[in-house]
């Protein structure tokens, strides 16, 4: 899988769904994989250092993944998992 052509983008508009809180946590972490154009077995062993199962659960809505794993998975991002203030 190769990453987009217009993968800068492709990252502004994630950012723009994260905080308009369009995404869950699964379709994100799906969206961050596909920029970097890798695909589950690639990101997990060698971007978050976690098992591919891991990563396949989280992004189909079934993991219940640890703060530790969120952030590994989003670091290649900048994102750091925290408290964010909800839409009024």
């Amino acid at each position: 899988m190769k990453p987009p052509q217009n993968a800068t983008q492709c990252k502004v508009e994630l950012k723009r769904a994260l905080m308009a809180g369009e995404l869950s946590l699964g379709e994100a972490i799906r969206r961050m994989r596909k920029i970097v154009g890798m695909n589950q077995t690639d990101y997990a062993n060698k971007v978050a250092n976690v098992a591919p199962r891991i990563l396949m659960a989280i992004e189909r809505g079934r993991g219940n993944p640890t703060l530790e794993t969120l952030n590994k998975i989003g670091r290649p991002f900048g994102y750091k998992v925290g408290f964010v203030p909800k839409n009024q």
